[in-house]
């Protein structure tokens, strides 16, 4: 019965006649995709080559079916001078959190979490390498994503995910945006022009799930004043929240209006 409602309250969602204009959907597939995150700031000066790798990523073969970037900014650098727009307390914490759950002890910037575990393979093929690994396992949880433009700058984000084995697991929805920059005149790189792709600009989550259910989940989102909707997406992820195990990953871009 929880299942079915869960379809239901999709099915519902998708034919609702507020939501009238563009549509778009997408759904996760048999294999498990992998999520890099990365922990970055405007006011770290070590941190602009990891953001120029981050947005060379697709230049690596590694499109959104076998992995999913996004890049959090942290705020704890603020205090040195310069206030990056981007950045958001609760990716600070979540960061401290995916540290402590995987026993480490040193939260740093910039700072790769793979799969929610430290990483610092940013040469050669060993990015390609833990991909391959992740995509040969089947996916933990299954997600889909239904989006459709609804009022004036703003849109109806819908999912739908259902762990496979847990009832640990977790939704998390994020909005990105690419071809971001700033000018950035205090602190470590004052002076330099930095530029962002892959930024979290909206951030949902934990939501919690029950395992083998339709978990549905749906929100109108208002765009904010400088949301360019053309570089935005939708990520959606859901992970297991006593291992820190990612079960899977779906990404889709923002429908045309």
């Amino acid at each position: 019965m929880r299942l079915l409602q869960g379809w239901l309250a999709l099915m519902m969602f998708m034919s609702s006649p507020l939501l009238n204009a563009a549509q778009c959907q997408a759904s996760s597939g048999p294999q498990r995709v992998a999520l890099l995150e990365l922990y970055t700031s405007e006011g770290c000066s070590s941190c602009p080559p990891a953001d120029r790798w981050l947005s060379g990523i697709a230049s690596q073969g590694l499109g959104p079916e076998r992995m999913v970037p996004l890049a959090l900014h942290v705020d704890y650098w603020d205090y040195i001078g310069w206030t990056d727009r981007f950045a958001n307390p609760a990716f600070s914490a979540r960061q401290r959190d995916l540290v402590r759950s995987a026993g480490g002890r040193t939260v740093y910037t910039p700072q790769f979490m793979f799969n929610a575990r430290d990483f610092r393979g940013m040469r050669g093929d060993t990015l390609t390498r833990a991909v391959d690994e992740i995509n040969r396992k089947p996916a933990g949880a299954d997600i889909k994503l239904a989006l459709k433009s609804a009022v004036k700058d703003s849109i109806e984000v819908a999912v739908t995910a259902m762990p496979k084995t847990t009832n640990n697991a977790v939704l998390y929805v994020a909005l990105y945006q690419n071809d971001l920059s700033s000018e950035v005149r205090a602190g470590e790189n004052s002076g330099v022009r930095l530029h962002h792709d892959y930024v979290v600009r909206e951030w949902r989550g934990p939501i919690k799930l029950s395992a083998n259910t339709a978990n549905a989940w749906q929100q109108l989102v208002t765009f904010k004043s400088d949301w360019v909707a053309a570089k935005m997406g939708v990520v959606a992820f859901v992970q297991d929240q006593s291992s820190g195990d990612v079960l899977q990953v779906l990404r889709l871009p923002l429908c045309p209006t």
